[in-house]
C-alpha cells in the first residue's frame, strides 16, 4: 500500500486502510472503491491523505502502534466524555463519567499492553480521521506517544498510569472553548486567545475534583502549555518547575498537532515536526527530553513516498530505530521518470551515497 494525497487520487482507486469517525467507528472500510463523489466528500471532511492499494508497493504494510480495537475503545470513551462536556454546560466542573479514573485507567492499560507487545518501542501513527474527530483522536495519539516516552525513561507502573491518564485527559478543558474559535482560519484576537488559553485551568479544575484521578495527572492539563524558558501559560513557570509528566505531554501534544491536518493550515511531515522540536530544545522543551522523544519516533513512516538525491522516487518499506533517517525503500520511479520493470528495494543503511531530500 501507499500513502497519497487525496488531491492526487483518481476514481477507481481502492482504500488500503479504513477511515474512522470521531466515535472510533469506521467511516469507509478497507477495500472500498473510491468514486468521484467519495473523493470530494473526503476533501470536505478535511482528509488530505489516505492509504491506497498499489501494485508497485504490494506487501508494504504500516505497523500501527496500537490495534484498531484498542483505538476504538479509547475513542468511544473520549467521545462519551467530551460530548457530554460540550453539549451540557451544567456538566462544567464535574465528571461526565462517574468513575472517570477507572475508565481511562482501563483505556490506557490496553494502550500499554499493545505497545509492550511490540518488538521495539518505536512509534508510527498512521490512522486517518476526519477533522471533526481531531479532539478525540489527538488525545489518544498523545497518550500513545507519552506512554512510550514514559517507558523509555524507566517509569514504574504507577508512574506510567498517572502519565497515561493525564495524557488522555490533558485537553479536556478544550470542551469549554467555543467551536468557532477552534476552527477559526485566521489569527485570534487578544480576547479570543485568552479564552482558548484558559482551557488549561478549566481542565485542571475539572480533573482535580475527581476522586479517582491523581492530582499529578491533573497537572498535565494545567501545565502542558508551559515552556522550558518560562514563555508558556497559564503561570509562566519554567524548567523543573514544570512537572515531568506535563513536559512529556507538552512535547507529544506539539508533535501530534504539527503532523495533523487542521482547517487553518497544512500538516507538517514527521521529519519537519522533529526538526521543529530539536530547534526548540532548551527553549520550549528540555533538549534531553526532546532527544529521547525523537529517538522513538519514525521520521519517515512506512508507506511514505520520498525523493532521493538521485531523483529516484521510493516508498518506505521498513524503518530501523537505530537509523531513523535511513529506511529501506521500494523504488517505484527511476531518475528519468520511468517505472522499473520490476519494483526493487534499496537499504539506505548500506547505500550511503543516497539521501532522502523530501517527501512527495
Amino acid at each position: 500500500m501507499r500513502k497519497v494525497l487525496v488531491s492526487s487520487v483518481q476514481p477507481g482507486a481502492r482504500l488500503a486502510r479504513p477511515i474512522f469517525r470521531e466515535d472510533g467507528n469506521i467511516l469507509l472500510g478497507a477495500g472500498m472503491e473510491l468514486s468521484s463523489r467519495y473523493i470530494q466528500r473526503l476533501t470536505e471532511l478535511g482528509i488530505d491523505i489516505i492509504f491506497v492499494e498499489d501494485a508497485l508497493t504490494e506487501g508494504i504494510e504500516p505497523s500501527e502502534t496500537i490495534r484498531d480495537s484498542t483505538r476504538r475503545k479509547a475513542a468511544e470513551a473520549m467521545h462519551k466524555l467530551m460530548t457530554v462536556q460540550i453539549s451540557q454546560p451544567q456538566a462544567r466542573g464535574r465528571a461526565a463519567l462517574p468513575e472517570m479514573g477507572r475508565t481511562f485507567r482501563s483505556v490506557f492499560g490496553d494502550i500499554m499492553n499493545d505497545v509492550l507487545t511490540r518488538e521495539d518501542v518505536f512509534v508510527e501513527l498512521g490512522q486517518i480521521h476526519t477533522h471533526d474527530s481531531y479532539l478525540f483522536q489527538h488525545s489518544i495519539n498523545v497518550a500513545v506517544l507519552a506512554g512510550i516516552i514514559g517507558i523509555a525513561k524507566g517509569f514504574n507502573r504507577n508512574q506510567l498510569e498517572e502519565l497515561g491518564i493525564g495524557a488522555l485527559l490533558f485537553d479536556i478543558g478544550m470542551t469549554r472553548v467555543p467551536k468557532p474559535l477552534l476552527q477559526k482560519p485566521g489569527p485570534l484576537t487578544a480576547e479570543e486567545r485568552k479564552i482558548v488559553e484558559n482551557h488549561t485551568v478549566e481542565g485542571f479544575d475539572l480533573l482535580r475534583k475527581q476522586h479517582d484521578v491523581s492530582l499529578l495527572s491533573a497537572h498535565c492539563a494545567l501545565q502542558h502549555h508551559e515552556r522550558y524558558d518560562g514563555s508558556g501559560y497559564p503561570r509562566g513557570i519554567k524548567k523543573d518547575e514544570i512537572h515531568i509528566y506535563a513536559q512529556i505531554v507538552g512535547i507529544a501534544d506539539v508533535f501530534d498537532a504539527l503532523t495533523a491536518s487542521r482547517p487553518y493550515r497544512k500538516r507538517y511531515t514527521p521529519s519537519e515536526a522533529i526538526e521543529f522540536l530539536f530547534a526548540s530544545g532548551n527553549t520550549y522543551f528540555d533538549l534531553d527530553l526532546v532527544r529521547l522523544f525523537c529517538n522513538h519516533i519514525s521520521m519517515y513512516p512506512v508507506s511514505t513516498t520520498v525523493e532521493l538525491n538521485t531523483g529516484q522516487i521510493g516508498v518506505v518499506s521498513k524503518n530501523f530505530q537505530v537509523a531513523v533517517h535511513r529506511p529501506i525503500l521500494r523504488i517505484i520511479k527511476e531518475a528519468d521518470g520511468s517505472e522499473p520493470s520490476v519494483p526493487y528495494d534499496i537499504d539506505l543503511r548500506t547505500e550511503l551515497h543516497l539521501t532522502i531530500i523530501r517527501e512527495v
